[in-house]
């Protein structure tokens, strides 16, 4: 406290001084006009005593784990995919030896950070591979806009402020935003213009911004002439009695940028033909701009329009190859798509189950095709298909909706037939059988990348158990990963009776797969709870165990499928052999 003893101003009266020091300054023009409130993200907890534990990082990603799991999501892209896993799973790892062998290395000058150049084409599924990556690894992740730095006043406060927003989403844990991913996006737009004459100040000085903290910084997570950032420092003291400076180190964030580069194949070419002119040089073959990408230099860049100082920042490239019409189908069909996926909630929320005909995907993507925007093209495809059975169904008794071929291309007239009561028939036959198609489709999906999942969910994926996450993956809608989680939680829930049974009744049950298997089709089937089934187990085998252990001696028993389904059978067989066997 003050040694006068004067009283901190609360934020009512700070938010008058702020707003008479403006209209002193400004004149009328600028006030305030809204109570400003302390956002609740700063008070909390301040007063429980206790500190926030830090999370720290918990890496142990190979590239090769991470490589199958973008295999998962991400339709080609197999060379992105390759650098990107590689480079990400070493800087991490790197943090996570140098955290756990402090003095294997002393401070190392000139160390260069795994920052990443994403090119291609829009639509190619940039910005959801590094989405995909952050959350696999677990780390904060932040998105900004180059062209939002170009237009503001002050740029530097604008890349920094991407920083702040990675403490955010870290929950206010600096440690963790500290191991945090930035992705900023269209970076080619920040490039100085080629026809410009003199300095592209604008633009260079958002490349220069942006070297600092690219490299290692320290960035004051208080804003500078911010009025809110005045008031949570006043209420920091107010509750502590100290001054507390909180700045995050950018040593460890990684920078991943990315943009369309429409003009670099040019200048690219120019290169190659430029050093194939003259006696003896190789002439090259023309060609496609993809290809052409997957030649770039550092030089091209810097011919571009960018700082030779911002290019040394980002030492990794990963080329995008553009999308085919079968790239397309592929990823529709991908279990895991976001789109369909999507599109599947929207008619969820009006409980409304939604199954797709491979023909009408294949209509879809020719159309998403031709917009020539890439994986981009299917979204507004899908909407633009759809939008008028989204309108019309949730006001009528409709539940299945088969988007078959004639929904896509006669939606009036498909229309009219869905919600035709002469219809119901041939709706639910339709319907049946896309259910059973996607069915097949997935069950062939997991049985490919079967090696991969079962390791990954410590999950044996037998026939038997394929059969029920696909089951399950049709009742709801979710990804593939997110149905085998579920099977794997109901997997170890179920596996726990058998340690409840010995407790209650003294006696060793063994449920087989095909059992596990029988009780997760009940649950997933008849909505029923594992505590209800248990209670059948008991009702069945309780006292039929029981009197085999009297006439036997006996105290393990292996409970099959077949002793689920007849349980009185069971116990008669049991007793029977014992018998015989004495």
């Amino acid at each position: 406290m003050k040694e006068n003893n004067e009283k901190i101003p609360s934020p009512k009266e700070l938010e008058k001084e702020i707003s008479d020091f403006l209209s002193k300054k400004f004149g009328e023009s600028v006030k305030i006009v809204s109570p400003i409130v302390v956002p609740q993200d700063f008070t909390m907890g301040q007063d429980k005593g206790a500190p926030k534990k830090e999370k720290g990082i918990n890496f142990n990603l190979k590239p090769e784990n991470l490589v199958n799991h973008l295999d998962q999501f991400i339709v080609k892209q197999d060379s992105a995919k390759a650098i990107l896993a590689t480079k990400i799973c070493t800087h991490f790892n790197r943090i996570k030896r140098a955290e756990a062998f402090p003095n294997d290395i002393s401070e190392m000058v000139g160390s260069i950070k795994n920052n990443v150049l994403m090119i291609g084409p829009t639509g190619v599924g940039k910005t959801y591979m590094i989405k995909l990556i952050a959350n696999k690894i677990g780390v904060p992740f932040v998105k900004g806009d180059a062209t939002k730095f170009s237009e503001t006043g002050y740029v530097g406060g604008d890349v920094e402020d991407l920083i702040r927003d990675l403490v955010r989403e870290a929950d206010d844990d600096i440690k963790l935003a500290q191991y945090g991913i930035i992705y900023i996006d269209e970076i080619d737009k920040i490039a100085s213009s080629r026809n410009l004459i003199g300095a592209d100040v604008s633009r260079t000085g958002v490349q220069r911004a942006l070297l600092k903290p690219m490299e290692e910084t320290e960035v004051d997570l208080k804003v500078p002439h911010d009025p809110i950032s005045m008031i949570q420092e006043i209420e920091q003291f107010r509750k502590t009695g100290k001054r507390e400076k909180r700045t995050v180190n950018t040593k460890n964030i990684l920078f991943i940028m990315s943009g369309a580069f429409f003009d670099l194949p040019k200048i690219i070419k120019k290169r190659v033909s430029d050093q194939a002119i003259g006696f003896g040089a190789h002439i090259t073959t023309a060609l496609d701009q993809s290809d052409m990408f997957k030649h770039v230099m550092s030089e091209d860049l810097i011919g571009f329009g960018f700082e030779t100082e911002f290019v040394g920042r980002l030492p990794v490239r990963a080329i995008f190859e553009r999308l085919t019409e079968d790239d397309l189908f592929e990823i529709m069909k991908n279990p895991n798509n976001p789109i369909v996926l999507g599109k599947k909630l929207d008619f969820a929320a009006y409980d409304i189950d939604v199954k797709f005909d491979d023909k009408a995907l294949r209509i879809l993507t020719q159309r998403a095709f031709e917009e020539n925007t890439g994986a981009r093209g299917l979204v507004s495809a899908v909407e633009s298909a759809l939008l008028q059975f989204e309108k019309k169904l949730p006001s009528t008794d409709i539940k299945k909706f088969p988007v078959t071929a004639d929904v896509i291309e006669d939606p009036n007239g498909s229309l009219q037939q869905l919600i035709s009561p002469t219809n119901e028939e041939q709706l639910n036959k339709n319907f049946e059988r896309l259910a059973q198609e996607e069915k097949e489709f997935i069950k062939e999906y997991i049985k490919s990348n079967r090696i991969d999942l079962a390791e990954k969910y410590s999950l044996t994926l037998s026939a038997s158990r394929i059969n029920v996450v696909a089951a399950f993956y049709g009742k709801h809608v979710m990804t593939i990963e997110t149905a085998i989680k579920k099977i794997k939680a109901y997997y170890d829930e179920i596996k726990s009776i058998e340690l409840h049974f010995f407790r209650s009744y003294d006696m060793n049950i063994v449920l087989e797969e095909d059992a596990i298997d029988f009780i997760i089709e009940e649950i997933v089937n008849k909505m029923m709870k594992v505590e209800e089934f248990y209670k059948q187990l008991t009702s069945y085998f309780e006292h039929g165990l029981e009197l085999v252990r009297e006439k036997t001696g006996r105290n393990r028993f292996f409970i099959t499928r077949e002793a689920l389904v007849d349980p009185e059978t069971f116990i008669s067989n049991l007793i029977k052999n014992e018998i015989e066997m004495s």
